[in-house]
């Protein structure tokens, strides 16, 4: 039973670090426009915007692999832990500071993907 719960939280992982990577991607992006000078500059050019692709695709392919060797019901309630590396990221990359009440849900969500994975 720990396999699945250890493939779900690398995945979370990955989801959560596309969306960090997504998060710089789009602070690079100056002003959205429709014309080529844009789409070179600002998307072409986007090294976070790369890694964000790179990050979704590697989490979408683990997600096929879980889907097709273990139960469901096990899987996807795991990956509610892509919400604590979010947490984790506003913390100790964007440097912004969470509430208790939010601490209280991400300890509900590691205990209800504890009775889950049971």
């Amino acid at each position: 039973m720990i396999k699945p719960v250890v493939f779900t939280i690398i995945q979370c992982f990955l989801l959560a670090s596309g969306q960090v990577c997504f998060k710089f991607a789009v602070e690079k992006i100056t002003k959205l426009q429709f014309s080529r000078e844009f789409f070179v500059n600002s998307i072409l050019t986007n090294w976070w915007l790369l890694a964000t692709g790179i990050c979704m695709t590697l989490a979408g392919i683990l997600w096929g692999y879980i889907l097709k060797h273990f139960e469901f019901s096990v899987a996807y309630p795991i990956t509610a832990f892509a919400y604590i590396f979010g947490v984790l990221a506003a913390i100790f990359i964007f440097h912004e500071t969470v509430s208790a009440t939010r601490w209280i849900g991400v300890a509900l969500i590691i205990l209800g993907a504890f009775f889950v994975a049971k």
